[in-house]
């Protein structure tokens, strides 16, 4: 029983964003939220149940010893944290939750990881900072933007400009980069939740 009770009490909480409906699937915008699926599929978590008082689509399983439920809201973007605050509930267990989401600072092919930092104007994040009273969590940025042929990123300005790029669907090229993309993801997930944020941030960023 302590063993198990122990477990639940190390849980991890993983939020992917993206926006819900079919119109949105494999949008630049949806990055997160295809991401978290890739890494349930690699490290065999259970089907995504939808958790109609959560307002999510849920997967849960262990990675290693440790037990990680993944969340995928079902709000959209701008009300993310109505979703995440019932699976997140204290400034204290906000330490072991872990948001990827897509980001339009960072070249397509780039992830970073970050702790502590503001929202860099994403609606999302801006969303469950304030649902869960803290900025003390775990970001995995996955960029979406275009870059010069030397990595320069060639991010869309003008706020109408910027959202039709992020919602629009990714090209059959950028999806194949992705793959690559989603399992860099996942491996630093894994380390994260393993090694601790430091020490996969040291690696991955």
């Amino acid at each position: 029983m302590r063993d198990s009770m122990y477990r639940i009490h190390m849980a991890w909480v993983i939020v992917g964003l993206g926006n819900p409906g079919e119109e949105y699937d494999m949008t630049r915008h949806n990055a997160g939220r295809m991401a978290l699926d890739h890494f349930a599929k690699n490290l065999k978590f259970t089907d995504w149940k939808e958790d109609r008082k959560a307002k999510a689509h849920v997967a849960s399983g262990l990675v290693e010893k440790t037990a990680v439920a993944l969340v995928a809201p079902d709000t959209f973007m701008n009300k993310s944290g109505n979703a995440v605050a019932k699976f997140v509930k204290s400034v204290k267990a906000a330490e072991r939750l872990v948001v990827v989401y897509d980001d339009l600072d960072l070249p397509l092919g780039a992830i970073k990881l970050s702790y502590d930092r503001g929202s860099g104007g994403h609606k999302g994040l801006e969303s469950i900072m304030r649902a869960v009273k803290t900025k003390k969590f775990t970001r995995l940025r996955i960029g979406i933007s275009p870059s010069t042929a030397s990595g320069v990123v060639k991010k869309p300005q003008g706020e109408k400009v910027v959202n039709n790029f992020i919602l629009m669907k990714f090209k059959p090229h950028e999806l194949a980069e992705l793959k690559q993309v989603f399992k860099r993801v996942s491996h630093a997930l894994e380390s994260v939740v393993l090694d601790g944020r430091e020490i996969a941030m040291n690696q991955y960023n």
